[in-house]
């Protein structure tokens, strides 16, 4: 069943590592089938506290329809990438 998900993930702040986890992260969300409707960089932001020994992190919002058994697998990929330092799906229409 497709469904529309709302996207965030937190990606490095070094822009040379950022650039390379954003084109992972997009080549994931293609691969498992998922429409990009919008896709919005919110910047660098001081995270509330350190990930992966880092202080700040870029954010990127996306707003995606996918298969919603697709979500379990691109979840997976992301817990175990190091280029992806926390990402949340959430399912606005619940």
């Amino acid at each position: 069943m497709i469904a529309n998900y709302e996207f965030t993930v937190i990606l490095p702040s070094d822009e040379e590592k950022m650039k390379e986890a954003l084109a992972f992260v997009n080549a994931e969300l293609e691969k498992a089938g998922a429409t990009i409707t919008k896709q919005e960089d919110l910047g660098v932001k001081t995270l509330a506290y350190e990930i992966a020994k880092q202080n700040k992190g870029h954010y990127v919002y996306f707003e995606l329809s996918v298969d919603t058994q697709s979500i379990v697998k691109i979840s997976r990929v992301f817990q175990l990438s190091s280029h992806v330092l926390k990402f949340l799906f959430v399912n606005p229409e619940k």
